[in-house]
């Protein structure tokens, strides 16, 4: 998937409008321009859909996007704490060089998304559904993706720390790209990963331990 670094280059950027008031529960951007907006506590706008529009340096913070769907849609430096984006819909969209803090996106559904150079700090991906998603040079720190469903997802130059992975399904997910891989749990889980030869000895000690294997030399 081909992601855009600037506004200009969307293919759509020609037919952006600039939006102006406070969000609306239900409400249909399409074509939008969010252009360094705050949203702050107690605005919400849970279920509604954003199509070809695109996010640039905004601040989201203790918003509700819940069960929102997003098509064709482009952030870039956006930062999102505190953001509800519980079961929400993702498709053929970027997010560049953005931050999610203490974001809950659990049950959501992501297809072709990709995030470049973001930084996801205690984000609840819990039970998602990730389907073609590339995280590129992004730091994934206290990521929950347990009983999450990874299928063609791919971390290349990421770094993965503490994230958690118990009784997630993997299929195709390709973690050789990534820098570094630290789990606080699921090692039974990497079932289905690919990871190189030096991620397997990195990670061959919490794999014995995981399988109930002692190591002893003597």
């Amino acid at each position: 998937m081909t992601v855009a670094e600037e506004l200009a280059d969307l293919p759509y950027a020609d037919l952006l409008r600039p939006h102006t008031g406070p969000l609306a529960v239900d409400g249909d951007y399409d074509t939008v321009h969010f252009d360094r907006l705050s949203f702050e506590d107690g605005e919400a706008a849970g279920g509604s859909r954003f199509l070809e529009s695109a996010v640039t340096d905004c601040v989201f913070s203790g918003v509700s996007l819940r069960r929102s769907r997003f098509n064709d849609l482009w952030a870039y430096g956006t930062r999102l704490t505190g953001v509800s984006l519980a079961e929400t819909n993702w498709v053929d969209s970027a997010l560049v060089g953005c931050s999610l803090a203490g974001v809950e996106a659990f049950g959501a559904v992501l297809r072709r998304v990709v995030l470049r150079r973001c930084k996801l700090d205690s984000v609840n991906l819990r039970g998602a559904q990730l389907h073609d998603v590339a995280f590129e040079d992004c730091v994934l720190r206290d990521v929950d993706l347990g009983e999450a469903a990874l299928n063609g997802v791919t971390f290349p130059g990421s770094r993965l720390e503490r994230v958690k992975l118990g009784r997630a399904t993997l299929k195709k997910a390709d973690l050789r790209g990534a820098v570094a891989v630290d789990l606080a749990d699921g090692y039974d889980s990497l079932r289905g990963a690919l990871i190189s030869s030096t991620q397997l000895l990195d990670l061959a000690p919490a794999l014995a331990a995981t399988l109930g294997i002692v190591v002893e030399d003597g």
